[in-house]
Order: structure tokens, then sequence, then C-alpha cells
């Protein structure tokens, strides 16, 4: 692949006006009778953040030359649906920031942010109904499903310093990949493309996603706090074993496996500069870099079928973005 960077505004200048009409319909549908309630989704929801997974919806089904408006819906509930993990996952974690600000439940306590998390969940199901089509809420109610199991799968790996390369790999194909997979095969399926389309369409979302984790994790220890919009350090102050980590265990010195045992069994962000220069002499940032970039290269190879487009080019370039960004 090559090492150009592209930027994010470039990918989706193709589908601008998709996208302003999909702001339109999360503002339309946010609203509730509850002021609270709209008081935290436009917070969160105003956060911005990266969009990527309406954006797989609405690029696959431009491929597949989509003439409707239901892909606007779709993306919606499909953002609404990452919306509602966010609230969940700062009360888990005890996040204070996300996107740059403070996160929601820091400034309107947890059981709130729970409790409009709930609304958002449920709000995406009822519109995932109104638009009448069995296959649709399958997809997206088998996609929530796995999303909680793996939410739970990570609760049990916290500060767990023995969790596996593919233990990990499992948590976060779950966690994290299947709604990207979900939003790739409803851009298909809302299109009309036939089944090994769609199967493909969330291949290449299924390994995008675990590419943009994957980069995730490095930046938590080599990102700049102001460019990705959270405190850097923060998965070794909660105890997660991500893949720098789990790459250090294995192939680190006797010492540095003790240091990194204590602090993912403690949660001990006080020795982060020490982590780190172990992280990076030993190789583990490389490592969980080029496995982000095996990932990407799958996304591509799962396109090879697509017919040729402005909006495929922007899906290659999508897979590139994964693993050049810095935030």
């Amino acid at each position: 692949m090559s090492t150009q960077p592209t930027s994010q505004n470039h990918i989706i200048s193709t589908i601008a006006a998709d996208m302003d009409a999909v702001n339109g319909v999360i503002r339309q549908r946010l609203h509730s009778e509850v002021a609270l309630v709209n008081q935290i989704a436009e917070y969160i929801i105003s956060a911005g953040g990266k969009r990527i997974r309406p954006v797989l919806v609405l690029l696959v089904a431009n491929a597949y030359k989509y003439e409707g408006a239901a892909h606007h819906e779709l993306a919606a509930v499909v953002e609404f649906i990452h919306t509602a993990t966010l609230l969940h996952d700062d009360v888990v974690d005890e996040s204070s920031l996300r996107r740059g600000r403070a996160t929601a439940n820091a400034l309107f306590g947890n059981a709130a942010s729970v409790l409009v998390g709930d609304f958002l969940y449920s709000r995406s199901f009822q519109m995932m109904v109104s638009l009448d089509n069995m296959r649709v809420m399958r997809i997206l109610s088998d996609a929530t499903n796995v999303i909680a199991e793996g939410e739970v799968l990570q609760l049990l790996n916290m500060h767990d310093p023995d969790v596996s390369e593919d233990s990990y790999l499992t948590v976060i194909r779950s966690k994290t990949a299947k709604l990207f997979e979900a939003a790739a095969e409803l851009g298909a399926l809302v299109a009309g493309a036939d089944d090994a389309q769609i199967a493909a369409a969330g291949e290449y979302g299924r390994s995008l996603g675990t590419a943009f984790q994957l980069i995730d994790d490095v930046l938590d220890y080599a990102g700049d706090a102001a460019e990705i919009g959270k405190n850097v350090g923060d998965d070794l102050r909660e105890g997660k074993p991500t893949l720098p980590l789990i790459y250090l265990m294995e192939h680190g010195t006797e010492e540095q496996r003790q240091l990194v045992r204590s602090c993912i069994e403690t949660g001990d962000e006080q020795h982060f500069d020490a982590v780190l220069a172990a992280i990076t002499s030993s190789g583990a940032l490389d490592y969980t870099r080029r496995a982000a970039e095996v990932q990407a290269d799958r996304a591509t190879a799962a396109l090879a079928t697509m017919p040729e487009s402005r909006y495929k080019d922007s899906l290659l370039q999508l897979a590139r973005f994964a693993v050049d960004r810095t935030h």
C-alpha cells in the first residue's frame, strides 16, 4: 500500500450532500419531550467525531448506485448505536475526556449517561423498524448483541495481564469491528446488492474496524492528547491489556513483563513513561501497526469485485487513512 497520506475530509467529499442529509435526520430523530435527554444527546452528537460508520453506509450504498433515501436513515441509526456505546463505555471506563471535551458522564453524571444511552438504543430500533425490512433489523439487532458481548468480554479482560492476542482480537472484532461490518453490509443491502457483494462489504467493514482499533491502541501510547481528543495512557489507567502490552508481555525482558503485569493488575499509570519506553524499544508499537496494515490490506482486497467508481476510490482511501491517521 502507498504511504501517501489521505485526509478524511477528502474521503467524504464525494458524499457531502448525503452527510448533510444524515445530520438532518440525526437532529430530527434526537428530539425528546424530556429536556435532559435532548441536552445530553445533543452534547454527545455535537462533539462530532469521525462519523466513519455512517460514512460506510453512504459510500457502499452509492458504490452500488442506490438512489433512494433509506441510506440516510440507516446511517443515522448506526451513528445512534455507536453513540449509545460511547455513553455506556465512558461510564464503565470512568473516562473524563472524549473528542477533546469532557465526557457526558463527567458533566451530567453516570446515571443520566446510561439512561440517555438507552434512549439512543431504543430510538435506533424505532427507526430501523420504520424501514420495514427484516434483514436490516436482523443485521442491526445481531450487531448490537455482539457489541454487548464484546463489552462484557472486555470487562472480564480488565486487569488481566495474561490475555492472549487471539482473545484480545475477539474482543475488538465484537466490540468495535462489528458495527463497521454492519454499516457496510447495510449500505450494500439497501442498494440491492447480491449476497456475495453484501458479504464482501461486511468483510471490508470488519477488517477496516479492526485496523481502526489497532491504530487506536498505538495512539494511546504514541499519540498526542490534543490530537486524539482523549487522555494518552487511558488504556493503562483502565487496566486494559491492548495489543502493544500483550506483545510486550510475550517478547519483553523479565523486568519489563513484571512492570507491565503490575500496571495492568493495578491500573497504575504512574509508570506510564517506563511502560512507553519498554513498548517502544521492544517493537510492540511497530508490531501493532503492522497488524493494522494487514487488516487494511484485507479490507482493500474485499473490494476487488466492487464496480469502479469514485465511491469505491473513497473506500480504498479510507483503508489507507485507517492506518496513516494521527488521531
